[in-house]
Formats: C-alpha cells, structure tokens, sequence
C-alpha cells in the first residue's frame, strides 16, 4: 500500500515538473499573441492617431466600418482571391501530385519527380518583393506578357494588366495560383506516399480505372491532407498582403483593395490607428471562426466514420 502511495506521489511530482518546461512558450504565447491582440481589441474602441491619447468612442468604428466602400471592397475581393488561393491551387495541386507520384517518379524516378516538387514549391521560399518585382515586369503595359502575345500575332489581347480595374484582380490571382500550388503539391504528395496501397491494388483488380482509382479511393484516404491544405490557404486569403503591397498598392481605385492592406493604410498612412485595429480585429474574429468551423465539421466526420 506505502509504495502504491509512493509511486502515485513519485509520477504526480514527475507530471508537474512538465510545467517549467512549458512555462517559456506559455510566456511568449502570451506576449506575443493574447497581449498584442487584447491592446487591438481595445485600441478598436477608440479614435487614435498614434500619438496623442486615445479617445474612447464605442462601437463607432466598427459601424463606420459597415458603410465604408473600402472595407467592404476588400472583403468582396478577398472573397474572390479564395478562387486563387483555395480552390485552383487545391485542385491543382492535387492532380499534379497523383502525375507526378504516379507517373513522373514510376517511369522517370523519384529524383526526377522530387526536381519538379522542388520547382512547383519554389515560389514559397521566395521572397515576395523579388516576385513582385518579377511579375511586374511580366504584367506592365510593355512586359514579357504583352510582347509574347505580340510576337504569337495576339497583340489585340494585349492588356494594362495591372492598370485595368477590370482585370488588375484576376492578374494578382494569376501571381496567387503560381505562388501558392507548391504547398498543396507537397502536402499531397506526402499524402500519397503514405496511402494504404493494397486499397488500391484491391480496386484496381476490381476493374476500377486509374481515374476511378483517384475519384473513389485515393481522394477518401489522403482527406485529412486535403482538410488541413484548405483550412490553411483559406487563412493565407485573409491575411493576402504582400503580393497586393508589391504590384498594386490595392488599385487602380479598390479594384484589389483586401482587409490586410486596408489596415496598413489606416495604421501607417491615415494614422487611423482605432479603425485600423477594428479591421485586423474584424479579420481575426473571422480567421477563428472559420478555423473553428472547420475544425468542428473535421472532427464530426471523423467520429461518424468511427462509429
């Protein structure tokens, strides 16, 4: 009985001592992210320019914001970049990894097939301003787009693609896919490399065709990757500001205007630091909820398919 008593006091004061090893993150969690974040949520309740005392003034700025054109223009466009973000890259990622998993490494190798992983995932490591720049020099009036068009006799396609508030978004999209089908291809890839193959020798045996095989069976099983790859791309939308920053500065007008780079200008430009605290705390609200949510609908699935 004493040493029952004295192994369960000898684990309890071994449980503890896990806590100063945690302590140091705890503190920097702290410090970096509930602070900073509790001084927005506060500093949105006021009038401030970053330099006087602040004013408390209420909810105003949070309904101000729900008449503001520019506000409400960066959320319509950020809705619009989840298309560049989310969708396109998911599913190209998605069909380049099963190309080159199953084919590109089975008939070239699997260097081969890591050289082109490497190159999709390229634009993640690079800097955005060098890609900014790049892109630039691609899009303006007279750039490479412009002059290959020219050159193939489609000069009548020819665009300001930047300077056309028409179509400056769907050429910064054109930027978001490139940079961001890297990251689904990687995750994707891993995922099929660690699916269960004798499902998919047993469907193939079945009679199932290769595009069946992918549909039915391949999909199902790497559905945790696919969750994870959307839950974090749809985040990486509503914090889009660099790729905006380099080639736009959100015009012409608001034509590419999204909630990352509004707040920029409210914080640095306008010295509208209360209403800019209300748009990042607006967009932090709503990155948790739909991480919440999907977090939620994830683990519904899941406990449905166990039972």
């Amino acid at each position: 009985m004493i040493s029952g008593r004295a192994a369960k006091s000898k684990k309890s004061s071994l449980d503890s001592g896990y806590w100063v090893f945690l302590l140091p993150g705890l503190v920097m969690f702290l410090l970096v992210i509930i602070v900073p974040f509790a001084a927005t949520i506060a500093v949105s309740f006021t009038t401030w320019n970053g330099v006087q005392l602040p004013k408390w003034i209420g909810i105003d700025n949070y309904v101000n914001l729900l008449s503001d054109p520019y506000f409400v223009a960066s959320f319509q466009n950020t809705l619009i970049l989840l298309l560049a973000m989310v969708v396109i890259p998911t599913i190209l990622g998605l069909l380049l990894a099963g190309v080159l998993y199953s084919y590109v490494s089975r008939r070239f190798g699997e260097k081969t097939a890591s050289f082109f992983r490497a190159g999709f995932y390229l634009p993640q490591v690079m800097p955005v301003a060098v890609a900014g720049v790049v892109w630039g020099w691609i899009l303006t009036p007279d750039g490479a787009l412009n002059s290959i068009l020219q050159g193939v006799g489609l000069g009548v396609l020819a665009q300001n693609w930047l300077g056309n508030p028409d179509i400056a978004l769907f050429s910064v999209m054109g930027m978001m896919v490139w940079f961001q089908v890297g990251f689904p291809l990687v995750i994707f890839f891993t995922a099929l490399q660690r699916m269960d193959q004798s499902i998919i020798e047993a469907a193939a045996l079945d009679g199932a065709s290769g595009w069946q095989t992918f549909i039915h069976v391949t999909i199902h099983q790497i559905r945790p990757e696919i969750f994870v790859v959307v839950l974090m791309t749809t985040i990486a939308t509503f914090k889009v500001f660099a790729q905006v920053f380099v080639l736009t500065r959100g015009g012409p007008g608001t034509a590419t205007y999204v909630p990352s780079y509004y707040t920029y200008l409210n914080f640095f430009q306008k010295s509208q630091v209360g209403l800019g605290s209300a748009v990042a705390t607006i967009v932090t609200v709503v990155v948790l909820a739909v991480a919440v949510v999907f977090i939620n609908l994830q683990a519904r699935r899941d406990l449905a398919e166990d039972f």
